[in-house]
């Protein structure tokens, strides 16, 4: 009976009690699920177990001990052969041997390995029905088998009813925590072993604690581990050094992990994508690139998640030819048919400058779930192509492919971008047929669409009429259209609305400070400067790449830095001298700054999208497409130059600032002067 009650106490997944066995062959309480399991899974098994030489020497002894059994059953577990040793167990039970402290750890770890939950709840029962509820060995290995199948919650049961608990108790309900996305409670017991036990963790203990620090985001406790973790001098153990890496790497603290990550001499591939994806998530695109290459030259073989941050690494440089290195790659390798490596391909492509490869890829999917639609709609999106991506997403619904709020953001970001109002209007309202419950950024691009089409009014009443409160990005929608259309009063309302969420971003400032620039308000522009000072906000430096011979060139506003300026800056003169007998007039709006006209057109030809244009000229054959990243918005006056330009020096053109791509060809840009 006092089995029972504690079986009881531990809420056993899966278990009846009612079902009671006698037999002197196993023991005198049998539950339920043992007596159903082991004989069934010992007939339909009998046939395989000569496949081993240790089930063929134990048939031939007659009646075997079970130590024999037991040194069988080492064997095969040591041999990783977990299902021979769940059937050596079930030979064990028929020959009417009960199972010792040296058989049911090797039993459990086999449930768990297989994983065999069922049959473990069987040995669990078992195992309490004998009397080892206080053999904590054992029961290290159930709270592990609980963890494992995700019942944490019973784990922790068997964890509490431990008298005496080690170190590999406590670093087992730590880990089964912290594996099952409890990263707070694995914490919070690491704490209590700290405080409440003599207990010093081992590595694995402390891995646990930082994969919980990692899914926090906490790098100052995350660092203090670090300091135990060299107190106990434990900082040359492999896995400790890939989590630490992980850690750093993760809350962005690249150089700290590279400097982790080269002392290891031969990194396992879990280390590279440690590596790889904090270089791409933390704006060190060019870092994760490289190290993707360097990873690929050791002849260490990627796995998905490998090449998907090496992918959006490579999205983010903008490098065509590197993003086509990366595809060829991907072509060659296991992966090429892998749904998400694909999906990631395309949104690389689309981001390097070419929809027409992004599209190649995307037809050449067999099978396109709602991810796949989506990456290639928004691809769309990014050049302005708003009727290629409304085309596609009725194609999409023709193919019975639910949309979900991915799909409709590219699809509203596709008709901001082409200012497609009426289309934009229509498919908003649209979104709640196919059960999409609309986002802020659902509600960010419809704001976006309208008042850049100059419906302002509408676009404020359509953000007082919101469900939730507007956040940064509707405000933000807004003041940025108030900049384009030169509404100085309503912009000064949304700028007060973004300063009130986001005080220390300094682009919410300039945008202000630009609206009252144009209006040629100086005195305000002023104010808004000694405003971002004092709140800390600074702003960032407007830079534009160019990619020559698979290298990036980077150029600031007015840069004489590279070695070949003079013929950069002789260039620019030639060009500029081209557009002025072509009959091109600069648009002084464009200048930011109280400066006299001819300061103005200087200061216009010198922006940094101009010098990477007149480099790519002086180093490219005729005819060469030319690519340009900025990270800035274009600006008025080198939208219209460039356009020009392109015609005059008969070259195609591609720029991708910060909010979409222009492609430039025969005096014509594709976003058709809507950006």
């Amino acid at each position: 009976m006092a089995s029972r009650a504690l079986l009881s106490r531990l809420s056993l997944p899966f278990f009846r009690f009612h079902s009671v066995c006698y037999s002197p062959a196993l023991f005198h309480f049998t539950p339920f699920p043992l007596r159903y399991i082991v004989y069934p899974f010992y007939r339909m098994q009998k046939t395989h177990l000569y496949c081993s030489l240790a089930h063929q020497q134990l048939d031939e002894i007659s009646q075997p001990e079970l130590s024999c059994f037991n040194n069988t059953i080492h064997r095969l577990s040591h041999r990783r052969s977990f299902s021979e040793v769940l059937l050596v167990y079930v030979i064990i039970l028929r020959n009417g041997h009960l199972p010792n402290g040296l058989t049911l750890p090797c039993i459990l770890k086999a449930c768990t390995a297989l994983p065999a939950l069922f049959f473990g709840c069987a040995v669990h029962a078992q195992i309490i029905r004998l009397g080892f509820e206080a053999a904590t060995f054992i029961q290290n290995g159930v709270i592990v088998m609980y963890s494992r199948f995700g019942e944490i919650s019973t784990a922790h049961k068997v964890f509490d009813l431990l008298s005496l608990r080690n170190v590999v108790s406590w670093t087992s309900i730590m880990s089964g925590y912290a594996q099952n996305g409890f990263p707070l409670e694995a914490l919070h017991i690491f704490r209590t072993m700290r405080l409440d036990s003599p207990i010093i963790p081992d590595f694995i203990a402390l891995v646990s604690v930082l994969k919980a620090y990692i899914d926090v985001g906490d790098l100052d406790q995350g660092r203090c581990v670090h300091g135990l973790v060299v107190k106990f001098g434990l900082e040359d153990e492999p896995d400790l050094l890939i989590t630490l890496t992980s850690l750093y790497a993760k809350c962005g603290q690249v150089n700290t992990a590279r400097n982790m990550f080269d002392q290891v001499f031969s990194p396992e591939l879990i280390l590279w994508n440690a590596m790889i994806s904090g270089y791409a998530k933390n704006g060190h695109a060019d870092e994760a690139v490289e190290l993707f290459k360097k990873m690929v030259a050791r002849k260490v073989r990627p796995d998905s998640i490998t090449l998907r941050s090496a992918i959006l690494a490579c999205a983010q440089v903008g490098s065509l030819e590197a993003a086509k290195w990366i595809w060829e790659f991907v072509s060659n390798s296991e992966l090429k048919d892998d749904v998400f490596v694909n999906t990631a391909i395309i949104d690389m492509y689309a981001k390097c400058g070419s929809v027409v490869l992004a599209r190649k890829v995307f037809d050449n999917i067999p099978q396109k779930d709602v991810v796949v639609w989506s990456a290639m709609i928004m691809g769309y999106g990014l050049y302005g192509q708003g009727k290629e991506a409304i085309s596609l997403f009725h194609e999409m619904i023709q193919s019975q492919v639910r949309p979900n709020d991915i799909t409709y953001i590219g699809l509203l970001s596709a008709c901001k971008n082409a200012g497609l109002v009426h289309d934009g209007r229509k498919y908003f309202y649209l979104m709640r047929n196919h059960g999409v419950e609309p986002r802020h950024q659902h509600y960010a691009c419809l704001v976006d669409l309208l008042a850049r089409a100059g419906h302002l009014e509408e676009a404020y009443e359509f953000i007082k009429g919101m469900p939730m409160a507007p956040e940064v990005t509707v405000w933000g929608a807004l003041l940025n259209a108030c900049r384009i259309h030169g509404q100085v009063e309503l912009g000064k309302y949304a700028a007060e609305r973004v300063f009130a969420i986001e005080p220390w971003n300094a682009g919410h400032y300039v945008q202000l400070s630009n609206i009252y620039a144009s209006a040629g308000l100086w005195k305000d522009v002023a104010r808004v400067r000694v405003l971002m000072r004092e709140r800390g906000a600074t702003k960032a430096m407007g830079f534009s790449s160019i990619e020559i011979n698979g290298k990036l060139q980077s150029f600031y506003a007015g840069d004489k830095s590279h070695p070949r300026s003079k013929e950069i800056l002789a260039m620019t003169d030639e060009l500029e001298r081209k557009l002025k007998k072509s009959g091109f007039l600069p648009h002084m709006d464009s200048v930011l700054h109280d400066l006299g006209p001819e300061e103005k057109e200087l200061s216009l030809c010198n922006h940094s999208e101009r010098i990477a244009m007149a480099y790519g000229l002086i180093c490219t054959p005729p005819g060469t497409t030319l690519r340009i990243t900025k990270n800035l918005r274009a600006c008025v006056n080198c939208h219209s130059a460039t356009k020009l330009i392109s015609k005059l020096v008969e070259r195609e053109i591609i720029v991708r600032d910060a909010n979409r791509f222009h492609h430039f060809k025969d005096g014509f840009c594709t976003c058709g002067d809507y950006w």
